[in-house]
């Protein structure tokens, strides 16, 4: 279940985006997705978030940019070693110049750039551009 509710927001943040919204509400939330958050946010690929009531279901608003052309969850959730953490950037993002594939790992929830530079492996859970 954990994983759907990953996905639904990032598909849920897609569809505002196309749709030209300038903000979205997430329902429910849980702790990856609002670490997902954070780093799209860190990344500059939304604007801010909100976190409401995160001890029960609770929801995020979001603050939309226009940045974000896609942004999927993985359901399966790969595992990934750190020297194949470029490789898989390559195969799955269209282009060098910009998007990011979200990595959980020992040292928490990192973006590959960070994953690489720790040089730490783990799982993907998505990636954005």
């Amino acid at each position: 279940m954990g994983r759907r509710i990953l996905n639904d927001a990032l598909r849920a943040i897609v569809n505002a985006e196309r749709r030209s919204k300038s903000t979205v509400e997430l329902q429910p939330i849980s702790t990856v997705t609002s670490s997902f958050l954070k780093i799209m946010k860190d990344r500059g690929y939304i604007k801010n978030f909100h976190v409401y009531d995160p001890h029960r279901v609770g929801r995020i608003t979001v603050e939309l940019q226009g940045r974000v052309t896609d942004c999927r969850a993985l359901t399966y959730r790969q595992d990934i070693k750190a020297k194949d953490i470029e490789a898989y950037r390559l195969r799955n993002l269209p282009t060098r110049q910009w998007g990011y594939v979200v990595v959980t790992t020992p040292d928490g929830i990192l973006d590959h750039e960070e994953a690489i530079s720790r040089n730490v492996g783990g799982q993907v859970l998505g990636y954005f551009h």
